[in-house]
């Protein structure tokens, strides 16, 4: 059961005309170190805010350089001092926002060397190879330059690595209209780039693609890899069956995908019955086909099993697709399937839904819920499901560049169930969180905990359920 606080946050839309049909995401984070999760809310046409959380459900508007053009933004710590910073995607330049703690941000994009360049981001994804600067990708959508656009029209995306000057940028092509980047470790357990493409502009001859990040290329067939084509919106990543493989949501026009991840590091789609195709609305008498947009795994009520979120909303006013397309909350059974219950616990919106995200807003043990909408309010929702398991939350930190261990892998062991969680930072759509994970571990009272460290060390640990645990890497 979720309560509608909505109306305890700034009055904030997701504006814009064709430039901003895609976009909306929302970028969660702690930016002045209170425990408690902040909010950066991209405006599209509009200014983009910042929200900060000063707890009890009480949220105001902090000061922030003025962003328009905004499609979304994700947290990371690019300098490794601490405070987390803010990569802004923008139809135009993108922008890198150092934070400076209380909430404050000032525009590092020249300092630290970032290229500029007149593109149309919409997707973002990061990781650490060794101990340098962060490599960043960039997923770029139509050429809005292409005179035959925009269908066919699919721009490069690009890799930005470090360098003693700032960061280079490659492009990595072809580009097939990335809606959603993730850089994880795949069903093989390799650290992969997965983009997810959008065929309403690459039309035909695209497909969702693997980019394996070692040997820099893109995997094929040969590889095991089989090529998909979906209107790919966004990407949620986790493991459901307890083998250590994530298996991986991918939004779209219609049916969700889920894949499900083999023992011999490929993907099958998931049964239907497994309920998560999701593919037209669930209330609201609109019985045309749903549209897929932010996609996110989190235990709603710390039972041990992830349950799942999708926002949904019309692109526009596309005739073929549902206009009246409410939002999923997908609740995992015992059995591994999914039951729609989004309609009972009072989160099944008929706004034009685009980026989401669960976070313990009030730090009391239960994920709530924020949602921005295309031309309407932000929504918010309280969690307030009366009878919930236990909980723990981990944080990790370590010495270098990538502080926030960025690729570790935490695995979890209470109550006779093992779940096992990815560090990343992309995936969603356009927006994602920097928070610590949140595990819900049913009736058990202690946790064995695993970290596997960005470098592949281990180091065990015990903990006492319901806190909030930093684990320091040896």
């Amino acid at each position: 059961m979720f309560e509608d606080l909505s109306d305890a946050l700034p009055t904030h839309h997701y504006e814009g005309g064709w430039t901003h049909f895609v976009g909306g995401g929302l970028a969660v984070f702690d930016c002045d170190a209170d425990g408690l999760p902040d909010i950066f809310a991209p405006g599209g046409s509009a200014p983009a805010v910042m929200i900060r959380n000063k707890g009890g459900f009480a949220f105001d508007s902090m000061p922030l350089p003025e962003i328009t053009g905004a499609t979304g933004a994700y947290p990371i710590d690019m300098d490794a001092d601490g405070v987390r910073d803010l990569f802004v995607l923008r139809v135009g330049p993108n922008v890198a926002l150092r934070g400076k703690g209380d909430c404050k941000f000032e525009d590092a994009t020249a300092a630290w060397g970032l290229p500029q360049q007149d593109r149309w981001s919409t997707a973002f994804t990061a990781w650490w190879e060794g101990d340098a600067r962060a490599v960043l990708a960039v997923g770029n959508y139509v050429d809005r330059a292409n005179p035959d656009g925009p269908f066919e029209a699919c721009d490069d995306n690009l890799l930005l690595r470090p360098e003693a000057a700032g960061y280079a940028a490659k492009p990595l092509t072809p580009g097939f209209c990335a809606l959603s980047i993730l850089a994880a470790r795949d069903a093989t357990g390799k650290q992969r780039l997965r983009l997810s493409n959008d065929r309403h502009y690459y039309v035909t001859g695209g497909y969702e693609q693997m980019w394996d990040i070692v040997d820099r290329r893109f995997l094929g067939p040969q590889d095991g890899w089989q090529n998909v084509s979906l209107w790919g919106m966004g990407i949620a990543s986790r493991d459901l069956t307890g083998d250590g493989r994530d298996e991986v949501m991918l939004t779209s026009m219609g049916d969700q995908l889920m894949q499900i991840a083999q023992p011999d590091g490929t993907y099958a789609a998931a049964p239907f019955s497994i309920g998560t195709y999701a593919q037209r609305p669930h209330m609201g008498g609109d019985g045309r086909p749903s549209t897929g947009w932010h996609a996110e795994f989190g235990d709603i009520d710390n039972d041990g099993r992830a349950d799942l979120f999708i926002a949904k909303g019309n692109v526009d006013q596309m005739p073929g697709m549902a206009t009246r397309d409410p939002n999923n909350l997908l609740m995992q059974a015992a059995d591994g399937t999914f039951v729609e219950r989004a309609e009972h616990a009072g989160v099944a919106a008929l706004e034009r839904s685009r980026g989401a995200a669960l976070a313990d807003f009030d730090q009391d043990g239960r994920l709530d819920l924020i949602v921005s909408n295309r031309r309407a309010p932000l929504m918010l929702y309280r969690n307030v499901t009366a009878v919930t398991g236990n909980w723990l939350r981990i944080d990790l930190r370590q010495a270098g560049g990538n502080r926030d261990a960025i690729g570790a892998r935490v695995t979890v062991r209470a109550a006779g169930q093992v779940q096992t969680l990815q560090r990343v930072i992309g995936g969603g759509h356009a927006g994602g969180q920097l928070l610590p994970l949140h595990v819900g571990v049913a009736d058990a009272e202690w946790a064995q905990i695993t970290v596997t460290w960005p470098d592949g060390t281990s180091s065990a640990h015990t903990a006492e359920v319901g806190q909030t645990i930093l684990i320091e890497k040896p």
